[in-house]
């Protein structure tokens, strides 16, 4: 019965994971094309004597972004969409180990099995991009962190040079936690050792081209930002939806969206900055870390998705990272931002792969599916805020009672 019992989650991981893949394979809507059309592209160019992404030319992604997409060509050379899914299943098993622990403590079993619901609900794109990689080094991270800090900081400075988003994780911690110096040494030396190898095997300046390289693209059609233009176009009000050829995404152009366009990058800068700032008052008012760090980890990432004049559809697996953390840490504290992002997940699916053509012609049964989503991700961030301000108000209280010492982020 024991061995049964142990048996179960990674049985629940393997159906998951034969579904996806099988929706990737299979499935409606291309959910394979980054994969097959951008990444092997890539790859096949860089291994026949071509320029590799992020060293011989500019890249969109952060330079260590090219290893798994290299690994995948490695693993299947003859079958890179199948090397692809196996890398990202073995990825996914690392953490799902990670996450379970050796203790099999229920607070883990029942994040574990949030995890499998939410890649269910999220469907192919959970599997079939670069982001992929990014979440299950993030989920990893935040868990050993705990323990060890440093390490923790490392691997997410390493996230973060896959996919950028995981930086604003590290400036949670450094916010949070008290062990600051050693969190920043960490991710600065790991960064100074990316950036030196990339050097050393002739980059030059493409090490750091992914900064530029996206920030003249206009609205992407499923970001909260374009809903505007895009009921215009499904009423006839002028606006148009597009494809850029050089992003390779669909976007909206009408009134006003070059200037909102412009406009964006800036209002995501400050509203990382606002909530940072947010998250140090409430430190400062002795929040205790397992109370204020995953609420604040949450409230950055969904305003990296809200924010953003960029909406692919596998941002929202971004997600996963500081769910896990809040289930772990605060249970059933946690249900409703949970179900939420259950809910978000199941939504993203129904827009991208299957019902994707519907928004590309604006319709309107599509584009109220598409606003209830991105409405949907100001409400986490509100439910995020709050527990934030809840966090700081309740630290305030515990220091001014002399209660519990303040939980930090290690045990030694």
């Amino acid at each position: 019965m024991r061995i049964r019992s142990a048996l179960l989650p990674w049985v629940a991981f393997a159906a998951v994971h034969a579904i996806l893949i099988a929706l990737c394979l299979f499935g409606p809507g291309q959910p394979l094309g980054d994969v097959d059309w951008v990444y092997r592209t890539w790859v096949t160019t860089a291994v026949s004597g071509g320029p590799v992404p992020g060293i011989d030319v500019p890249f969109v992604y952060p330079v260590l972004a090219f290893v798994p997409m290299l690994a995948a060509h490695l693993l299947a050379p003859g079958a890179y969409a199948l090397g692809w899914l196996a890398l990202v299943t073995l990825v996914d098993a690392g953490a799902f180990a990670v996450l379970l622990g050796r203790r099999r403590r229920p607070r883990r079993l029942a994040a574990a099995g949030w995890w499998l619901a939410f890649l269910l609900l999220q469907g192919p794109t959970a599997l079939a991009r670069i982001d992929a990689i990014a979440v299950a080094l993030v989920i990893v991270a935040l868990l050993v962190l705990a323990r060890y800090p440093a390490w923790g900081s490392a691997l997410l400075t390493l996230a973060a040079w896959v996919k950028v988003w995981p930086a604003v994780v590290v400036g949670a911690l450094v916010v949070t936690c008290r062990h600051r110096l050693r969190v920043v040494a960490a991710a600065a030396v790991t960064t100074v050792l990316v950036v030196a190898v990339a050097l050393a095997v002739g980059s030059g300046g493409n090490v750091l081209s992914f900064i530029t390289q996206q920030t003249g693209r206009g609205i992407q059609i499923e970001a909260p930002v374009a809903l505007p233009w895009l009921w215009q176009a499904a009423l006839g009000g002028g606006s148009v939806i597009y494809y850029d050829r050089d992003i390779l995404t669909f976007q909206v152009s009408g009134a006003g969206t070059d200037v909102v366009s412009a406009l964006m990058t800036p209002l995501l800068g400050l509203a990382v900055l606002g909530i940072l700032a947010f998250g140090w008052w409430a430190q400062r008012r002795a929040a205790p870390f397992e109370a204020l760090f995953p609420p604040l980890v949450l409230a950055l990432t969904v305003a990296l998705i809200a924010f953003n004049k960029v909406g692919s559809p596998q941002f929202i697996s971004w997600l996963a990272a500081p769910a896990l953390l809040g289930i772990v840490l605060q249970g059933h504290r946690w249900r409703l931002p949970a179900a939420l992002m259950l809910l978000l997940a199941a939504l993203t699916q129904v827009i991208y792969p299957y019902l994707y053509d519907w928004l590309l012609v604006a319709n309107p049964a599509m584009l109220f599916v598409l606003t209830v989503r991105n409405v949907l991700e100001f409400v986490v961030l509100a439910v995020a805020l709050r527990a934030v301000w809840t966090a700081g108000r309740r630290g305030s209280r515990l220091d001014t009672a002399r209660d519990a010492p303040v939980i930090t982020a290690t045990k030694e």
